[in-house]
């Protein structure tokens, strides 16, 4: 949420966003990086990966509306 004013980080609405600000209740700590606990490292190994496929998608949706803006331009 830029501004704090509750319309999340791209206006569009509060808990829209991943997590990492004051409304997603993280105070930039949430789902953040450093935060983890595994048990064994085929846990972490899992965990990673699942991230890693979250952050691909969460990519690949910014690139779409970059692409749209453009094109709109």
């Amino acid at each position: 949420m830029p501004r704090f004013d509750e319309t999340g980080p791209q206006g569009f609405g509060p808990m829209t966003g991943r997590g990492f600000g004051p409304c997603g209740g993280g105070m930039g700590r949430g789902q953040g990086f450093g935060q983890r606990r595994f048990f064994s490292r085929k846990n972490e190994l899992v965990a990673l990966e699942e991230e890693k496929t979250i952050l691909e998608e969460e990519l690949k949706i910014l690139k779409e509306e970059i692409r749209a803006l453009k094109d709109e331009s």
